[in-house]
């Protein structure tokens, strides 16, 4: 199991201040999807990155909570078949709106929480759920354990994000997007990915960033111009578009109006 999406995620030792991540979601270029926003009612206020086919969630967020949840899948080590697991799209809904079950009816993932008292991974493996907090710092999370110097991409780029840091103002991420660009130029450890799994391609399609921490939460999102490709406008794009909520007042923000399904 290889390209199954990136999280890059910064633990502050200050509780005081914000918990930043980037992630970048892998995914066939064909399946259709829609960009954050309130595609789900039931689930009230909660806004994500809407999987069109399955109707779940790869990335969601409760602005009004300050909650925060990306998937990533893992592999499976149950005995289970097809028809006895459901999508794990519905696990980041779940998690910003309610809780997740201590033995969830899906292939397995990762998922990465975050709130304004810090953020955990919950493994979950088809067997067995372990859920623990992550040390304050930066980390990068893929397809197996935290930090797993296994996967190529991590190895690789993990002590280069640590050294780049982040910079002061809205645009805290730009020295994680410097490693991401620089990352491209060897396919077999970029954070970028096109590779085949499975039968299917796939390939990275959208870049988001998030700060969260006590005084509010703020998602960016930027789709790539060509999957799998860096683009030098990937930085303007998520400055362009956000949503978000300080802890005073709502400051929902968006560059223009609802966005269109992808496909």
């Amino acid at each position: 199991m290889d390209a199954v999406c990136t999280v890059v995620i910064d633990v502050p030792v200050d509780p005081r201040d914000p918990v930043h991540l980037l992630a970048v979601r892998d995914e066939e270029r064909d399946r259709p999807w829609r960009g954050l926003g309130p595609w789900w009612p039931e689930h009230g206020d909660v806004l994500g990155v809407r999987d069109d086919r399955a109707g779940g969630a790869w990335l969601a967020v409760d602005l009004a909570a300050g909650r925060l949840a990306v998937l990533l899948n893992r592999e499976d080590l149950s005995d289970r078949r097809d028809d006895e697991v459901v999508s794990r799209g519905g696990i980041p809904l779940s998690a910003v709106s309610g809780g997740l079950p201590a033995t969830p009816p899906t292939r397995g993932f990762n998922l990465v929480e975050v709130d304004a008292a810090g953020a955990h991974l919950v493994e979950w493996d088809g067997v067995v759920s372990r859920r623990s907090r992550l040390q304050p710092g930066t980390h990068m999370v893929a397809h197996h354990a935290v930090d797993d110097p296994g996967t190529p991409r991590i190895a690789r780029w993990l002590p280069e994000f640590r050294a780049a840091g982040l910079a002061d103002g809205a645009a805290w991420f730009t020295p994680w997007l410097d490693v991401v660009a620089a990352g491209t130029a060897d396919p077999s450890s970029s954070v970028l990915r096109r590779d085949a799994h499975d039968q299917h391609v796939l390939e990275s399609l959208l870049v988001c960033t998030a700060s969260v921490g006590p005084d509010g939460i703020e998602v960016r999102e930027a789709a790539l111009s060509e999957p799998g490709e860096w683009d030098g406008g990937i930085q303007d794009r998520l400055l362009a578009r956000s949503w978000g909520r300080s802890r005073l007042e709502d400051v929902r923000l968006r560059s223009s109006g609802d966005r269109a399904p992808h496909s």
